[in-house]
C-alpha cells in the first residue's frame, strides 16, 4: 500500500487543484468587482468560501463510513469541475449587476466541496508513505503548496492584464479537470468501517478522538489561538498596515504578502532537506517557532515603520510559523490510528474555518477601535502564549 507513486499523484493532483483555486478566487473577485464596482461585494467571496468549508467539515464524517477516501476525493474534485462549468455558463450567458448572488451560491458549493477534500488529502498521506518518511512527505507537500501560492497570486494578477476574468475561469476549469484525472489514478486505501453506527456517532467521532488524546486536545487549543492570531495577515488588514504604518505604495501590500509565503517556502524546504533534525527536535521547533513568531509579530506591528524592515520581518514570521506547523502535522498524524485521521482533520477543519470566519470579520472592527498596530501586537501575544502552552506540555510533544 505504501508507494511513492501514490504520494506523487496526490501532491500533483492537489497542486493542480490549489493552482486552480487561486486563479478561481482572482477571477471571481474580478468578475464581481467589474459587475458591481463594490469592494464589499467582492470581499464577501473569501468569507462565503470559509463558511461553506465550515459547514462541510461538520457534515463530511457522515460520508466517511460509506465511501472510500479516494472515491470521496475524486468525487469532490470532479464535482468542483462540473460546478465551475456551470459558473462559466452563468457568467457568459446570464450575468448582470442584479443577479450576481448566483455567483455567491456557486462559490459556496465549491467551497463546500473543498471542505470535504482537504481533510481527506491530509489523512491519505500516512497511508502512502512509511512512518519514517512522514515528516519529509509533509514537508514536500507544504513546499509545493507554498510555491504555488507565491506563483499563482503573482501570475494570476499578471494574467488579468492579458486575458479577461472569464478566460481565467476557463483555465481554472482545465486545471480542475487535470486534478480530477490525476487523483483518479490513486490507489484505494483500506478505510471503510462496515459497522453500523448512528449519525451522531459519525458526526462526533473526530471530537471523541480529540477528547481522548491529550496532545490533540492541546493542539485544538493552539489552533484556535493561532487562527485568531493569523487573521491579521488577511489582505484587508495588510492593506491598511501598508497605508497607515509604512505609508508606502500599494505594491508593498503585495510584496509583504508574498514575502510571508517565501518564509513558509524556505521553512518547508529546510524540513524537506533535514527531516531527521526536525524529527529529533520537533518539540523545540514547535515551541520556539511559536515564540519567535510572536516576538517578531509584535516587532512588526509596534516598532517597524520601514518597508524593507517589514519585508524582512514578514519573511522571518512565515519561516518560524512553518517550522512549527510541519512537525505539528506529523504529531497529529502519529497520535491516533490512521482510520481516525479523517474525522480528526474534519474536526480541526471545523474549528479552523469557523474561528477564521468570525475572526476575519471581528479583526477589522478591532483595528478601527484600537489601531492597526495594536492588532499585530495582540496577534503576537497570542503566539507567545501558544509557545508557553507547548513548553508547559513538553511531554506531549517529545
Amino acid at each position: 500500500m505504501k508507494s511513492n507513486k501514490n504520494l506523487v499523484l496526490l501532491v500533483t493532483g492537489q497542486s493542480f487543484a490549489n493552482l486552480g483555486d487561486v486563479f478561481y478566487i482572482i477571477g471571481v473577485i474580478s468578475i464581481l468587482y467589474n459587475l458591481t464596482g463594490s469592494a464589499t461585494v467582492s470581499a464577501l467571496v473569501p468569507f462565503i468560501i470559509t463558511m461553506a468549508m465550515f459547514i462541510s467539515s461538520l457534515l463530511t464524517p457522515l460520508l466517511l463510513g460509506k465511501y472510500r477516501l479516494k472515491t470521496l476525493l475524486v468525487w469532490s474534485q470532479g464535482s468542483k469541475t462540473v460546478l465551475l462549468g456551470i459558473l462559466m455558463l452563468v457568467v457568459y450567458v446570464f450575468m448582470n449587476d442584479t443577479n450576481y448572488w448566483v455567483i455567491y451560491f456557486l462559490v459556496g458549493l465549491i467551497g463546500f466541496l473543498d471542505g470535504c477534500a482537504n481533510p481527506i488529502m491530509r489523512a491519505l498521506i500516512p497511508y502512502y508513505v512509511e512512518d519514517a518518511s512522514l515528516l519529509k512527505a509533509n514537508s514536500m507537500l507544504e513546499a509545493v503548496t507554498q510555491m504555488i501560492q507565491i506563483g499563482a497570486w503573482l501570475f494570476g494578477g499578471l494574467l488579468l492584464l492579458a486575458i479577461s476574468p472569464f478566460q481565467l475561469i476557463v483555465i481554472v476549469g482545465f486545471l480542475f479537470l487535470l486534478s480530477s484525472i490525476t487523483l483518479s489514478l490513486l490507489q484505494h486505501v483500506n478505510y471503510i468501517d462496515e459497522k453500523e453506527i448512528s449519525v451522531w456517532s459519525q458526526l462526533s467521532d473526530g471530537w471523541r478522538s480529540i477528547g481522548s488524546t491529550p496532545v490533540l486536545r492541546k493542539i485544538v487549543q493552539m489552533d484556535i489561538l493561532e487562527t485568531i492570531a493569523g487573521t491579521v495577515w488577511i489582505a484587508a488588514i495588510l492593506y491598511v498596515y501598508v497605508e497607515q504604518v509604512l505609508e508606502a505604495g500599494e505594491q508593498w501590500w503585495g510584496f509583504i504578502n508574498g514575502s510571508f509565503f517565501i518564509g513558509f517556502l524556505a521553512a518547508s524546504l529546510y524540513c524537506l532537506k533535514y527531516p531527521h533534525v526536525v524529527e529529533k527536535y520537533k518539540f523545540f521547533f514547535i515551541c520556539y517557532g511559536a515564540l519567535l513568531s510572536g516576538v517578531l509579530t509584535i516587532i512588526f506591528g509596534s516598532i517597524s515603520s520601514y518597508p524593507l524592515i517589514a519585508l524582512f520581518l514578514s519573511i522571518c514570521i512565515g519561516l518560524f510559523s512553518q517550522l512549527k506547523n510541519i512537525p505539528q502535522q506529523t504529531v497529529i498524524q502519529r497520535s491516533i490510528p490512521m482510520e481516525k485521521l479523517v474525522t480528526v482533520y474534519t474536526s480541526l477543519g471545523t474549528v479552523g474555518s469557523g474561528i477564521f470566519g468570525v475572526s476575519a470579520l471581528a479583526i477589522g472592527i478591532i483595528a478601527d477601535l484600537v489601531g492597526i498596530r495594536a492588532v499585530f501586537v495582540i496577534s503576537g501575544l497570542l503566539l507567545l502564549y501558544i509557545g508557553i502552552l507547548v513548553f508547559w506540555n513538553k511531554r506531549l510533544f517529545v
